[in-house]
């Protein structure tokens, strides 16, 4: 189930998922990159990292990826998604997002007992939108606070990226913000802990999904990776293959997506 936010909220967090496994069995999934960083809520979550086969917190921040990481589950589990635009991440934390991407930080260890109350709504099954309702809540009163005047310049480059598909140069972005090509990477990793090169990239593979995905037309993959901006076809599943370990082809026969980069293996 994926629920957007009040119209406010909107240019903080892209959307709520809210995902269960009511199974026993243990299930391995791969989240992959889209450019956002995100706070996953549960009360009962048994899932595990394949990198350090450690128990993830049971509430968490990830930062920025650059490609993919592999979980596995040990019975049932239900969880919220929060998926932020990336730059909330850093208003949210008070802390550079180039500093902490591709890491996962237990919610508990910078929030305290702050999502407790959240936590405890997942875990007694109350209704998720009754959930997702009251984080509009707190997020709406953590952003009556001044915001640094940076956010609106990061935003405004984080929009025109993707007006333009991912489809940009360093020159164009120049051009857009007046600022040269060192100095805005500087900021962008700041806020997005990516460049605007990787991030147009990120986009623009996103974009090849949406295609993908819809299936239009009768296309074939080659003219669908020019229409998504690649030069060519061995380009695009380069691409593909470092973002989300797989070819374009093994995701589509990929049969249960719960989200768009959130797969079951």
């Amino acid at each position: 189930m994926q629920i957007s936010p009040p119209k406010h909220l909107a240019p903080f967090i892209r959307h709520y998922i809210f995902l269960e496994n009511s199974e026993e069995e243990s299930k391995n999934v791969r989240l992959f990159t889209d450019g956002s960083t995100g706070l996953i809520l549960s009360g009962n979550m048994n899932l595990y990292s394949h990198i350090s086969v450690d128990r993830m917190p049971l509430s968490f921040f990830y930062g920025a990826l650059h490609s993919y990481r592999d979980f596995y589950s040990k019975g049932r589990f239900s969880l919220l998604a929060v998926v932020f635009q990336p730059y909330f991440f850093n208003i949210l934390l008070k802390v550079s997002a180039k500093e902490i991407r591709n890491q996962i930080i237990s919610a508990e260890d910078v929030l305290h007992d702050q999502l407790h109350p959240f936590q405890e709504k997942l875990f007694n099954r109350t209704d998720p939108l009754s959930v997702i309702n009251s984080l509009n809540i707190f997020f709406t009163e953590f952003l009556s606070a001044e915001i640094g005047s940076d956010y609106h310049l990061i935003r405004g480059v984080q929009q025109y990226i993707l007006q333009n598909k991912g489809s940009v140069s360093s020159r164009e972005l120049e051009k857009f913000t007046g600022y040269s090509e060192r100095h805005l990477e500087r900021k962008f990793e700041n806020y997005m802990g990516l460049s605007p090169k990787k991030y147009s990239g990120i986009t623009r593979l996103h974009y090849f999904l949406s295609l993908i995905n819809k299936g239009i037309g009768d296309e074939n993959m080659t003219d669908l990776s020019y229409h998504a901006g690649y030069a060519d076809q061995s380009h695009l599943i380069r691409d593909f293959k470092t973002s989300t370990g797989l070819t374009p082809k093994e995701y589509l026969k990929t049969e249960n997506k719960m989200a768009v980069n959130f797969i079951e293996l």
